[in-house]
Order: structure tokens, then sequence, then C-alpha cells
């Protein structure tokens, strides 16, 4: 399907759940794959769904994707069913559909490697990299009353040229920014899709996070839906509820490509 365009950039992520993994590889599973656990708090609740194979399908073209997807499911025909199909977009200068810049904080250059895929200490997974998914749906509508000033100290970052605010404790930004007890900040690649339907009240964010380690993204949405004394929970929940939650492992290349043998 790519080679029909080669300048539209299609690529999809094949990742694989922790209850299926070893039925689909016949391989020894990673180390730190197991099914995403619900995360409930004293206000808000990161949903645990099911999920045993997640696609990330992307290109510049929808009907690249579209196409993409359509063979796939051809090809796997009754042996799985679809329980969530999510078409996202990217929404101007990769915003989220609140209106601020979203990805910040990705690593980029060779800090994209180091970050997300799994070296030789885990030899299962060495070459690939955890996935945790959540589908979030806003309410744009109580969103747009919060005033701009309000809405900048929930993210941390000025809304018009995404800049870092020095006095935003417990914001959005504090509560995803992950230090070890050795004082090492992880980074993760948050590769989130706008998503929605206007006729249909339907607006979100599909969060997509890839790292090395999963137990990072899993402090980070616990500190988000926990709070992290003497911080609060992530004030962005009041207008953005988890539906689902899972947590994948996409397998290296090589690793897939042996499997048709």
């Amino acid at each position: 399907v790519g080679f029909r365009d080669l300048a539209q950039h299609l690529s999809c992520v094949v990742g694989i759940g922790a209850a299926q993994w070893s039925a689909i590889t016949g391989l020894p599973r990673p180390a730190q794959l197991h099914p995403f656990e619900e995360i409930v708090g004293t206000k808000h609740t990161a949903v645990a769904t099911a999920g045993d194979l997640f696609f990330h399908i992307r290109a510049e073209r929808d009907d690249m994707c579209f196409e993409l997807e359509r063979l796939i499911l051809d090809k796997l025909g009754d042996a799985v069913t679809v329980i969530d199909e999510t078409v996202g977009f990217r929404y101007f200068d990769a915003r989220d559909l609140l209106g601020f810049v979203d990805g910040t904080e990705n690593p980029t250059g060779a800090g994209m490697m180091e970050w997300t895929i799994v070296g030789d200490d885990d030899p299962a997974g060495a070459g690939g990299s955890y996935i945790v998914t959540q589908k979030y749906l806003h309410d744009l509508s109580a969103w747009n009353d919060i005033p701009v000033e309000t809405q900048q100290k929930i993210i941390g970052r000025t809304k018009v040229d995404n800049l870092e605010l020095d006095d935003a404790p417990g914001s959005h930004k504090d509560l995803a920014t992950i230090v070890d007890d050795d004082g090492v900040e992880h980074d993760i690649l948050r590769d989130n899709m706008p998503f929605g339907r206007p006729g249909h009240g339907e607006f979100g964010t599909y969060f997509i996070g890839y790292s090395k380690d999963v137990w990072v993204i899993e402090r980070m949405l616990k500190r988000m839906f926990r709070g992290d004394p003497p911080l609060g929970y992530d004030r962005i929940l009041d207008v953005s509820r988890a539906v689902t939650g899972a947590t994948f492992f996409a397998p290296s290349n090589d690793v897939l490509e042996s499997f048709g043998d």
C-alpha cells in the first residue's frame, strides 16, 4: 500500500497484549508486559479495558490508512473482533482539541531510541517497545468555560506560544514528569491522536505512549489520577474522561518478520 505513494509515509506499529502474547508469538513474555491495571482516584478512574491486538496506522493521507486497515482485517478474518476503531487527525500545529500543543516534552533525535526501545537487559523484549493506550473524551463546553489563564495553570504552559510556566504547581506538565529515586528524569514518546465527530458531540484525544519501561507510564497515570502529595489529581481530568485503557508490547521488526517463517 505504501509503495503507491512513498511521500505519504505510511506506517503501522503492531502491539500484542499480555493475555494472548504466548499464543500469538510462541515466545517468552517481555519482562514488564502485563494487563493494564485500573487506577482509582479520589474523583476519577483510569479504567482498564480489553484488548489483545493494537494497530497504530499513520499516513499523510486517510485513504492509505483505510486501505491498510482493510487489508489487515481481511487477513485476520473472524479470528478477531474489533472492539475499538478510532480515526485521528493532525489538528493545526500539533495541538489537541483543548487548544494546547501536545507532545512538547517528547524526546528527539537519539533520545527517541534511548527512551522507547527495550535493551538487552530484557532479552524477551529487546528491540521492541511497551505501549499504553487510553481513549479520552473531552467536555469541550466545560473546558471553554474555563478562563484561558486557568487553563494554562491546569496544563502548565501558555496556550498560544506553548511556553512552560514557572508558577503552576500540580499542573498536567508537573504530574506527567517522572523522576526516579536517583534524580533521573524519564521520558516517553507520546504519539497522541486528536479525534472527533462534531455532529455527534464527540471530541477526544487517543493517548498512545511508547516507552522502554512501562512502569514510567504507569507511575505517570497514578500521579495524574491519584495525585502526588501535596499535589492533587490532574485537573484536566475534570473535563477529560478516560473510557479505555490497555497495555501492549510492540515487537521489533525482526521478531514480526520471523512469524512468517
